[in-house]
């Protein structure tokens, strides 16, 4: 079994803050794996039948939990799931808990509004740039072309059927259980547009017809992939000045081999790299920050810079995205700096290692990798 640090490190220092953990993340993400690698733990699995007898009593079982960690997994599978926990939050702070289930659960209101200031949430994402070096394959190509699903990326193979198969589940058991989506082929397909079209500005009507729906069904269809982590909304940083975009979002798919098989990208191409290379740091932001508080800039001339976060003591951070040095050019971050002032400016570079700054007439911009742009991130600017 992989051990995968970053994880396990984050639900240890999670716990301890609280004593219950709601892990959440897309299917076959790893939550199963991940909370069976934790040390010293009991685990309780919700699909069998013996398990949801077990936890049928909840006060009863969390008495015979008390100074133990335990995993309940497939939560979700309880007739009340938010009544276990609430009741381990508040009457039971000796068990350490840790519940996994449905994405779509965390969405619930009566999920959030139970569990209110009683749980912290961590969301697995798709794999960072620690877990390729935890699964002993640190290529970054392989990685971008298969995504980050721990199944797909191990996979010799262009995963493609996988996908397929990740989709059918998805429907049935994410999306079914817990939202009035009715009609099937309108919804997939608009989840395979998103795939498509990720990384784009975002138009509704663009997408009505094609899935053959209303304008307003394409909203509700875009929260429910919001809900259940399978598309990012990035929505446009401003000042409110005139001159900068306000409303327009832009949509990411949370995985860049989604992104690829829906796009029939099977073999990489030096033109993909730049598009998938913003996915993936946009991957390791959420993974490292455990925020959606991201958002990009424009302006109504087309200057754009593609994430913009807030850092230490307000300050905010203006990353643009380039698989190579050569590529960047500072024209749009001296646009943004201008309406901007305090902001720092990175471009994270595939092809960059050490933090390097320098000056474009008065701009100074760090180049940096990936994985020291990470440990900026796990340094403190928390974008919770």
């Amino acid at each position: 079994m992989v051990n995968r640090q970053y994880w396990v490190n984050l639900l240890e220092n999670f716990w301890r803050r609280r004593s219950v953990l709601w892990l959440t993340g897309v299917r076959r993400s790893g939550k199963t794996f991940l909370s069976q690698s934790l040390p010293r733990i009991e685990y309780l699995d919700c699909e069998l039948p013996s398990a949801r007898r077990l936890l049928e009593d909840p006060e009863s079982f969390l008495k015979t939990m008390r100074g133990k960690r335990v995993v309940i997994d497939e939560i979700h599978r309880l007739a009340n799931p938010s009544e276990l926990l609430k009741i381990a939050a508040d009457h039971f702070p000796d068990a350490k808990v840790v519940a996994t289930g449905s994405s779509s659960l965390s969405g619930s209101s009566k999920f959030k509004d139970t569990l209110t200031g009683r749980k912290l949430q961590i969301w697995l994402t798709p794999m960072i740039l620690q877990d390729l070096a935890d699964f002993g394959r640190e290529d970054v190509a392989h990685r971008l072309l298969h995504g980050g699903l721990p199944p797909h990326f191990l996979s010799a193979r262009f995963p493609e059927r996988e996908m397929q198969d990740w989709m059918d589940d998805y429907w049935a058991k994410d999306i079914q259980e817990l939202f009035r989506v009715e009609r099937r082929s309108s919804f997939l397909r608009f989840v395979e547009l998103v795939m498509a079209r990720s990384g784009g500005i975002f138009e509704a009507t663009a997408y009505a017809a094609p899935c053959e729906v209303s304008r307003s069904t394409i909203a509700n269809y875009l929260a429910v992939l919001e809900a259940t982590f399978v598309a990012h909304i990035i929505r446009p940083f401003s000042s409110r000045s005139a001159s900068e975009i306000i409303a327009a979002p832009k949509v990411f798919a949370f995985d860049t081999g989604f992104v690829c098989c829906f796009k029939g990208i099977s073999g990489l191409r030096p033109d993909d790299m730049g598009f998938l290379w913003e996915h993936l740091v946009l991957n390791e932001i959420c993974g490292r920050t455990q925020s959606r508080r991201i958002h990009y800039w424009r302006d109504k001339q087309g200057h754009e810079v593609d994430f913009v976060l807030n850092g230490k003591a307000g300050r905010l951070l203006a990353i643009e995205c380039k698989w190579s040095q050569k590529e960047f050019s500072p024209r749009n971050l001296k646009i943004f700096i201008k309406r901007h002032p305090r902001a720092e400016c990175l471009a994270v570079c595939a092809d960059a290692g050490a933090p390097i700054t320098r000056d474009y007439d008065g701009l100074s911009v760090t180049y940096l990798g990936l994985p020291e742009l990470s440990a900026r991130l796990a340094a403190g600017a928390s974008l919770r």
